[in-house]
């Protein structure tokens, strides 16, 4: 009986040796592909068995899943920046250096008279180009590091659309672009944020100016039960199909006509202030025909 009894111990030593092996071999397997990992490559632990070291497994697993969706992420976001950095700088570049040129003539005295004037009349615009672009890249960081606060509050659509359009009325002028403006009288309540909703508005107003190539410009606001749209609608070269799922991406330009001295970062900054609003921004278009952005806020309940 004492034989049998030592012979039951001496196997349950063995499993036991056998298992604290196992599961010592499996440990170090671990701590090598954590080392690996961590090193770029992409591995994940294979483990038998339901015990405690096999949850240990699926956890590091998980873990590993988790570090590489967000170093994915982040090279991404590495790339999107260096991106824009290149792109933004040669935007800020090219009006700086003709600005420089402009007023390098200006102040060695070769031109006068009318040429004088209008060199100082573009050079002046050069200058308005480059705050644009600053702006739109102080707005961008801002809205992208979630440190953009809005200040909402109860807005008359109709009466701040109305102020919008009739700042731009020099300017469509100046362009020969015909405006059709429908706007009623009546007083619609929106929660909104006044610099916002300006910043939306005349960003779609001034893609619609400078690169659709338009002869004519509607601009209206309409009620549709809960929901207020204002349409700003261009008869210009409009977008071709393909591109229009792209066109509210940072950095997405589309075709040379529409992204020549874009920053292509106005549209983005026009879906992000929208969802920050509440709001949504859709487009339509026909190339050759027209292209037409809808914006929609919720109307205030009182």
């Amino acid at each position: 009986m004492s034989i049998f009894i030592i012979v039951i111990l001496g196997l349950i030593c063995a499993l036991l040796v056998f298992l604290f092996v196992r599961q010592r071999k499996q440990l170090e397997q671990m701590l090598e592909i954590l080392m690996e990992n961590k090193n770029g490559d992409n591995r994940k632990v294979f483990v038998k068995g339901n015990g405690v070291v096999s949850e240990i497994g699926f956890e590091i697993n998980d873990l590993i899943s988790t570090y590489n969706k967000e170093l994915s992420q982040q090279k991404k976001l590495e790339q999107v920046n260096k991106e824009l950095l290149t792109s933004l700088s040669h935007d800020v570049r090219t009006p700086l250096t003709s600005l420089l040129g402009y007023l390098d003539a200006l102040e060695s005295g070769i031109v006068d008279g009318a040429e004088k004037e209008e060199y100082i009349k573009i050079a002046r615009k050069k200058a308005y180009d480059l705050k644009r672009l600053v702006d739109t890249l102080f707005d961008w960081f801002k809205i992208d590091s979630k440190e953009m606060k809005l200040s909402m509050q109860d807005t008359d659509i109709c009466e701040l659309t109305k102020e919008i359009v009739i700042d731009w009325l020099p300017t469509l002028e100046q362009k020969e672009i015909i405006p059709k403006i429908e706007i009623p009288d009546e007083e619609w309540m929106v929660e909104l944020d006044i610099d916002a909703y300006k910043r939306i508005v005349s960003n779609l107003i001034q893609n619609a100016v400078e690169h659709s190539g338009c002869s004519h410009l509607k601009i209206a606001v309409k009620q549709d039960n809960d929901m207020i749209s204002i349409i700003i609608k261009d008869n210009g070269i409009g977008i071709a199909k393909d591109k229009l799922p792209h066109i509210f991406e940072r950095l997405y330009k589309g075709d040379r006509a529409r992204s020549k001295y874009s920053s292509g970062l106005g549209l983005c900054i026009v879906k992000e202030l929208m969802e920050m609003q509440g709001g949504r921004v859709a487009v339509q278009s026909n190339v050759g025909e027209y292209t037409e952005f809808i914006i929609e806020l919720p109307i205030f309940k009182r």
